[in-house]
């Protein structure tokens, strides 16, 4: 079944014995008392000149309930697959087959097990399922489909990770991982071999993240001057009721500033060298980090303290995303055929920018340990797109887009106008640079993983023409 190519190229005639001759002749027998009931697909190895031509086989899989796959030449069939990326369910019809990673995939969630020797009772087998069972059939499939099998890579890798489970039993991952959204691939057992630790399991579990979160600013400039924005920022992080702790990551080519040079704090400042100096170094999983999440910044982000503390709020209840203010957007340009990036302020969005955003503290594991050195390589020479590929990557582990926080109409400005990266947005190879790494971090990923949204979401009352003092976050109206 690891030959794609095969499966729209059924064999000749000559080489179907009487078997397999046979066995045709009842499936379509078969497909005549579907027809009256329900949409299904029959997946045969058919050479029948007329039945090609009449029927469309692709159209008939995609708009099909039920596949049935019966034994091919071998034990097997390569129509299971099709079956699989087409969000049919596969209904087995060849015993003693051992289904593909069936060590750690739980099939009877995707498929119907079904007795050749019983080929008759399938009908009333399907017709018995509950219209939600068989969405639940239909879900798991596209799961088990993007998750392990569609490209070879990723069944390279999927047998690879559980050969490793099978030597490292202690470390291995559980059925529920490799069975549920992200799936083993994405679930690092050298993370963690515990769900609470993966912000995918919250919901499954009943759990609920740490409420507090770490503050990494990200600073590549020095500290000349009281007034530099670093401290401002630094002050009303610290003023957050769920700030733990905050972390500056030195980035800077000047030495570290004194200790006295920091403003005081209610919460620890934790001052680290950056590694190599690198923009990548900004998301290693560092060992001070001891909560669940992480509020990433750059040096020169303007937040108040209600801001903050509004989009962690709003974090906790989206765990396993990206909540954060700046907002960016991808699109297809058909004349260049490439995807193109925008900075254009629309309702429209699909990346939130690292320069302040929030996300689960496993997306630094997974950023350093599943991500190729080829992109990160990319992203260090250029020292840019490393929030791009941040986004990309929690896109492609969640399938589902970031989330925007109350617009900051000053965000956008107040970026322009800091010294501190004022060449940075005005060198013109900046922007054809993002628009480099979002194709060659979609040539990598197989796809575009970024998906549009247009939710924004605000604190209660926000802009409403009521009193100030009746509003939560009061701050956030006056800037």
């Amino acid at each position: 079944f690891l030959d794609p190519s095969r499966a729209l190229s059924p064999p000749p005639r000559n080489q179907l014995d009487e078997k397999v001759r046979v066995e045709r002749r009842g499936i379509k027998e078969m497909q005549l008392r579907f027809s009256s009931t329900l949409c299904v697909c029959v997946c045969v190895t058919c050479t029948d000149d007329v039945f090609l031509h009449r029927y469309d086989y692709r159209e008939m899989l995609h708009n099909s309930t039920f596949c049935l796959v019966p034994r091919g030449r071998r034990l097997g069939s390569f129509r299971f697959l099709e079956a699989l990326q087409a969000a049919c369910v596969p209904v087995m019809l060849s015993n003693g087959w051992e289904l593909p990673f069936s060590e750690i995939i739980n099939w009877n969630t995707a498929a119907v097990i079904g007795d050749e020797r019983l080929l008759l009772q399938i009908p009333s087998t399907v017709r018995s399922i509950h219209q939600d069972k068989i969405l639940a059939l239909r879900q798991q499939t596209q799961f088990l489909w993007e998750a392990y099998f569609s490209s070879m890579e990723k069944i390279v890798l999927t047998t690879l990770e559980i050969i490793q489970d099978r030597v490292l039993q202690q470390e291995s991952r559980s059925t529920l991982m490799w069975n549920s959204h992200p799936g083993g691939l994405f679930a690092l057992p050298l993370y963690s071999a515990h769900l609470g630790d993966f912000p995918f399991y919250y919901a499954t579990l009943g759990i609920k993240p740490y409420p507090k979160f770490t503050a990494v600013i990200h600073a590549v400039t020095p500290l000349v001057s009281q007034s530099q924005p670093i401290l401002k920022l630094l002050v009303a992080v610290a003023k957050s009721q769920y700030c733990a702790q905050i972390i500056v990551l030195w980035n800077c080519d000047k030495p570290l500033p004194a200790k006295h040079r920091w403003p005081a704090t209610s919460v620890p400042v934790i001052v680290i060298e950056g590694e190599n100096k690198v923009m990548s170094s900004r998301f290693l999983p560092y060992e001070t980090i001891v909560t669940d999440a992480v509020l990433s910044l750059d040096e020169d982000t303007v937040l108040s303290t209600t801001e903050v503390d509004f989009a962690f709020t709003v974090w906790q209840s989206f765990p396993e995303r990206l909540v954060g203010y700046p907002a960016r957007s991808h699109f297809w340009d058909s004349n260049k055929e490439r995807w193109g990036y925008t900075s254009k302020w629309t309702n429209d969005y699909s990346m939130v920018l690292t320069g302040a955003a929030i996300y689960h503290r496993y997306y630094h594991f997974l950023y350093t340990n599943f991500l190729p050195a080829s992109l990160k390589g990319m992203v260090d020479q250029l020292a840019n797109c490393e929030d791009i590929l941040m986004n990309f990557l929690v896109s492609a582990v969640t399938k589902l887009p970031p989330i925007k926080v109350t617009q900051k109409k000053q965000y956008k400005e107040t970026m322009m106008g800091q010294s501190s990266r004022a060449s940075r947005w005005a060198d013109p190879d900046h922007f054809a640079q993002r628009q480099t790494c979002m194709n060659k971090f979609a040539s990598w990923f197989g796809g575009m993983p970024l998906v549009h949204s247009q939710m924004r979401l605000d604190p209660v009352l926000f802009k409403d023409q009521v009193s100030i003092l009746r509003k939560k976050y009061r701050d956030i109206e006056r800037l």
